[in-house]
């Protein structure tokens, strides 16, 4: 007895449209829900340090003083404790670094749990997750915290929830459209990180010289809205129903499903040797990638009120112009790698541009706005372009491989994979802006080349190839 598996009906551009756009919006209210912590950093301090003995007020006469009035003086220049001590950036940097270890150690566990369950589901808990847990950092100005072991708590448990939405969203996204233009749809796509650091700005910059809780809390109720949306709105599911159901089988009736699902487990473990080399060499270079980007995200506003004197909320909307420039570069990065099919050759390039492009930053941004503006664009775009495409196409090339035959559920996998490993150096942050503004750009500058270095042999297989077509590294 033969049983016929038909497809889906309905499916057409409105549907893709839809998933598209849903996806597009749910990780952008994750990015927007990361970005206050940057906007802030120049609130939480405010040249402190310069202030840490009691003041005095000196009278007309040149040798009589007054008794020192440390706690109006502390309270009109110094900002919020304990983050109010020479050593800030060390106690700022605390907070970034447990956000990002636990972001990469959860995202290794998140690939496999969202693998084993519905997307939806998933991906609603995990957003509804990382709202509470922003409102509760807001919540730290509303109740008068001073402890950083409650920031730190609060940042640690944030960065494992967030883990829930990037192998959600790549898995969903990548089910719904194939490999013709992905290059171009994922760059347009990917720009969510972009739009969303600038929705994270303009918002968290709103309120932050005037209640910086609110930075925070708004964020938060915007991600767990969107998390409710997920919930009713998201179908997961399209081309993984095509594979497994459709495309492959007049099912024998004999055949049962268990026998069905472990072939398709015993085809994954096929891809993971046969695409092993490539896998741990694209994520080895997102991991300096990653670093380079993350520094600017989670540092660009403080960088600038200290070189350019601004204000936090200036600062916060000017930083936004680096992912201006990052949506721009992450479209042509897609662009270009699908018109040339070479992923490797496209991101090599960036990262070779990139490296010259930071050492002329760092010393422009010092010669007023103009020039500031104009690097910001070109930095912003040559940073951000490798680092998008390799989360985004080449993550999907790779989980979409032909050795799955049609498991497109190993994607959630794949892509964890991939951006746990490139999250895992974050943790550098710590050390790079412990020291001067300059030898945090030296070390960009070289993770950069770093970056480079471990996409050589992957771009001399493509410049080899004869063929041309998207994935044509990945066979």
């Amino acid at each position: 007895m033969k049983l016929y598996i038909t497809l889906p009906g309905g499916i057409n551009d409105i549907h893709l449209t839809l998933a598209f756009i849903l996806t597009f919006l749910l990780y952008t209210s994750f990015h927007l829900s990361r970005k206050p912590i940057s906007i802030v950093k120049s609130e939480l301090h405010k040249n402190c340090s310069s202030v840490g003995e009691p003041a005095t007020v000196v009278s007309s006469s040149r040798n009589s003083q007054h008794a020192p009035l440390p706690s109006l003086l502390s309270d009109l220049d110094c900002s919020w404790k304990p983050f109010d001590k020479s050593n800030y950036k060390q106690l700022l940097g605390a907070m970034d670094y447990s956000f990002l270890c636990a972001y990469a150690v959860g995202m290794y566990l998140s690939g496999i749990i969202g693998e084993r369950l519905p997307i939806r589901l998933y991906l609603t808990v995990g957003m509804l997750g990382s709202g509470i847990f922003t409102c509760l950092f807001g919540l730290g100005y509303i109740y008068n915290i001073h402890s950083l072991g409650f920031y730190v708590s609060v940042q640690v448990a944030n960065g494992l929830v967030q883990t829930t939405g990037w192998p959600s969203v790549v898995t969903c996204i990548s089910n719904w459209f194939g490999k013709g233009r992905r290059g171009l749809i994922m760059g347009l796509w990917n720009s969510h990180t972009s739009v969303g650091n600038i929705l994270g700005s303009l918002i968290a910059g709103y309120w932050v010289s005037s209640n910086w809780g609110l930075s925070f809390i708004v964020p938060g109720l915007i991600i767990g809205a969107m998390g409710l949306i997920c919930f009713l709105f998201l179908i997961e599911l399209h081309r993984d129903v095509v594979s497994e159901h459709a495309m492959c089988l007049l099912l024998d009736g004999q055949v049962s499903m268990h026998a069905h699902l472990w072939w398709h487990r015993y085809n994954a473990i096929v891809f993971a040797w046969k695409l092993f080399g490539q896998l741990i060499e694209f994520s080895l270079s997102l991991l300096f990638a990653k670093l380079v980007s993350y520094t600017f995200l989670f540092w660009l506003p403080l960088y600038i009120t200290k070189a350019a004197h601004l204000d936090a909320k200036k600062a916060g909307d000017l930083s936004t112009l680096f992912d201006v420039g990052g949506i721009v570069g992450g479209i042509l990065a897609g662009l270009i790698s699908d018109k040339l099919g070479k992923r490797a050759t496209t991101c090599a390039v960036m990262l070779l541009l990139a490296a010259p492009t930071l050492h002329g930053f760092s010393m422009i941004s010092e010669l007023g706005l103009g020039p500031t503006i104009g690097m910001l664009l070109v930095c912003g775009g040559l940073v951000n372009g490798p680092y998008a495409l390799i989360t985004t196409a080449v993550s999907a090339d790779l989980g979409t491989h032909k050795s799955l035959k049609g498991n497109a559920r190993a994607l959630s996998t794949v892509t964890a994979i991939i951006d746990g490993t490139g999250s895992v150096d974050l943790n550098l942050l710590l050390f790079l802006v412990s020291g001067g503004w300059d030898q945090v750009f030296y070390m960009l500058m070289t993770a950069d080349f770093l970056a480079l270095l471990l996409l050589l042999r992957l771009v001399m297989k493509e410049l080899t190839s004869s063929k041309s077509r998207p994935n044509s590294t990945v066979e």
